[in-house]
């Protein structure tokens, strides 16, 4: 990065310039080709003569090669001016605007108005420079509440479209002088943070956007300290990490495998196939780089980074021989599943499962002689399958084997839900930096975690009093799947994006045309969904197919439509009752397990959202018992009476933005 007044910019050497970024670019490891170059002589050619002889400029903070570390990138230039911050994007040579051009250059300046102190006060501008394109006339006012829409350019028409802007910003006399030192904290999405991880960065290069979520890098300090400590004192341990959900537990987990566990060779286990999946194809297509033929030989090492935990578990159960594995880190182990259960599903399988999930994993590390490792991420009512034993699950299968040390944060050994409660075994240390209670997912409003916590509890007045003192709330509700698609239309922009979630049980939303659901065990399907982008009808801000919590459980989007069916209706005043459909009707769920799993569903869903998430409720229609509009309007009610606002009708891209920034 270079960063100097406009001034200094003009008077410079633009070679000196040049060769100052290559030496830069040589420095993280990277060779700057000469068609780089080439790219940065010409740009920089063309910002020498858009700003030469213009005396507002002189003073004005030029810099060169910002770094997004949130996307793994960088800014070509950022012009920062006392009355916006403009963003420039150069495609030397494109002959025309491309989207994904447009749409690279607008997440940028979103990044900045998320992430970016200094950019927070001031309209922030992308402009993409395609040089030899023809220029599109720019349409004036601009909407200037936080990032406005892309202003395009050609190397002819820059200067005079620089200036046309300037002209139209309100004056203002904004202190620029040391912008680009001002914080930069992103926050990035799981996704995100597996390709930064895995491409050898450390997880302070990812650090949080709040100066609150401190205990995400203890944490992190906390796992990599006891690895290095088992492996130089030769013992067996496991960490049990908890965490709300949203607080960065699989963050914390993809460190540990590819930073410190990295050369101990770390694995990330999951039993979440959706997540395997998506994390996978994203590495993969990192790793191959665009290179043909490449992408094959990617998929298959990044097996062995992201794994399923089922095809894990019988290799070892079946051999009983040691993995090359010292360190696993398992994501969602509370859903780990009991005695009972392993052997259940194991009776029409090849391998047979003897005991407990925990017990048979904690055997295979068991293997190793001298030491191992296993870190079990545990999320905080997050079970949504029959027969996951929960923590009293490790704790039973610890117990009967006193080698291991486990160190686990206090909270673990007073949890009210019996399930989720460690026992005080023998070698047990709490560790208090291994429980994460700040939430880094909701980027627009923390309080958003407890806020669904006390929903799902039935403690309306509580939710009620979050939203009032602790609001805006980025949830919004709606009773038109129409004007859903259109807010979450407008709202995900640049290279943010949206989808729709809703309940695997919530049957009757087919009725509203929301019958195609994303089949998690679908390789392909999901890592579309995940990973293309609208036009590909399969994609997630396509808007058509429904994820349920099944694929959308460890991974997230920036904006969700929750569609919320009639598998869980309010009950009394607070309460909630879980209900199944079967055959034609509706029937009460009356098992403490399915019940609790039902009320963990909507917990998921209602945390999938980085920015926002719009909830639609059906209306109904009164000819069809299965979809009562009395019964679907007391859930609205329900949400509105716990501090949801309803969503406008009809906003614009800039009213969006305007409003979330509120």
């Amino acid at each position: 990065m270079i960063a100097l007044p406009v001034a200094d910019f003009l008077a410079a050497d633009p070679a000196a310039l040049v060769r100052h970024l290559a030496y830069q670019d040589a420095q993280r490891f990277r060779q700057s080709e000469a068609q780089q170059l080439r790219a940065w002589n010409a740009s920089l050619a063309l910002l020498h003569h858009a700003l030469a002889g213009w005396e507002d400029a002189r003073d004005w903070r030029l810099v060169l090669e910002f770094p997004l570390r949130r996307l793994g990138r960088r800014m070509d230039a950022v012009l920062a001016t006392p009355r916006a911050i403009l963003v420039l994007e150069f495609k030397i040579g494109a002959t025309a605007l491309l989207a994904a051009d447009l749409m690279q250059v607008e997440d940028y300046a979103l990044d900045l108005q998320d992430f970016h102190s200094g950019s927070r006060a001031l309209p922030i501008v992308p402009i993409l420079i395609a040089t030899d394109a023809p220029p599109p006339n720019p349409v004036w006012p601009l909407p200037l509440a936080g990032a406005s829409p892309v202003l395009a350019a050609s190397a002819a028409s820059l200067p005079a479209l620089l200036r046309a802007l300037w002209q139209r910003l309100p004056d203002a006399r904004a202190d620029i002088s040391r912008w680009e030192q001002a914080p930069y904290h992103p926050v990035p999405n799981i996704v995100d943070a597996a390709r930064t991880l895995y491409a050898h960065h450390g997880v302070a290069d990812i650090s949080a956007a709040r100066a609150d979520a401190t205990n995400l890098t203890t944490t992190t300090a906390a796992i990599l300290h006891a690895i290095a400590a088992s492996r130089r004192d030769a013992r067996h341990a496991i960490l049990f990490v908890t965490g709300i959900p949203g607080a960065g537990k699989t963050l914390c987990g993809l460190n540990a495998t590819f930073g410190a566990g990295k050369d101990a060779g770390a694995t990330f286990l999951t039993g979440n196939p959706t997540l395997v999946h998506v994390l996978r194809e994203a590495l993969a297509r990192d790793a191959a780089g665009g290179a043909p033929g490449a992408l094959r030989a990617a998929r298959q090492r990044t097996k062995s980074a992201i794994q399923a935990l089922p095809a894990f578990r019988d290799t070892y159960v079946a051999t009983g021989a040691a993995p090359p594995e010292r360190v696993i880190v398992i994501d969602e182990a509370q859903r780990a599943w009991s005695r009972q259960h392993a052997m259940r599903k194991g009776r029409d399988r090849e391998v047979k499962l003897t005991q407990s999930e925990p017990g048979h994993l904690l055997d295979i590390m068991g293997a190793h002689a001298d030491w191992a490792v296993i870190v079990c991420l545990i999320g905080n009512g997050q079970e949504i399958h029959d027969g996951e034993g929960g923590l009293a699950e490790w704790g039973a299968a610890l117990a009967a084997r006193p080698r291991w040390q486990v160190l686990a944060a206090p909270a673990t050994l007073t949890d009210p839900t019996p399930r989720q409660r460690l026992p005080r075994l023998p070698d047990l240390a709490e560790i208090p930096a291994l429980h994460l209670d700040v939430p880094v997912r909701s980027l627009r409003n923390p309080a958003a975690s407890d806020w669904v916590d006390a929903l799902l509890r039935g403690q309306p007045d509580r939710a009620a009093e979050i939203a009032r003192t602790r609001g805006p709330l980025p949830f919004r509700l709606t009773r038109s799947l129409d004007a859903m698609r259109a807010h979450l239309r407008a709202s995900a922009r640049g290279a943010r994006r949206a989808g729709l979630v809703g309940s695997s049980g919530a049957r009757r939303l087919r009725a509203d045309g929301l019958g195609a659901e994303l089949p998690h065990m679908d390789a392909n399907a999901v890592a579309a969904w995940f990973l293309k982008r609208w036009p590909d009808v399969r994609a997630s801000d396509a808007l058509e197919v429904l994820a349920t919590e099944f694929s959308c459980q460890g991974l997230e989007l920036d904006y969700v439509g929750l569609c919320w069916g009639g598998d869980l209706i309010p009950q009394g005043r607070a309460g909630w009752q879980p209900r199944a459909f079967s055959g034609t009707t509706w029937h009460a769920v009356h098992k403490a397990e399915a019940i609790a799993n039902q009320i963990n569903t909507y917990r998921v869903l209602l945390t999938r959202a980085r920015y926002e998430t719009v909830i639609w409720v059906p209306a109904g229609n009164p000819d069809d018992p299965t979809r009562m509009p009395a019964l679907l309007d007391s859930i609205a009610d329900r949400l509105a009476t716990c501090g949801v606002r309803l969503l406008e009708a009809a906003a614009s891209p800039a009213q969006v933005e305007a409003r979330l920034l509120i």
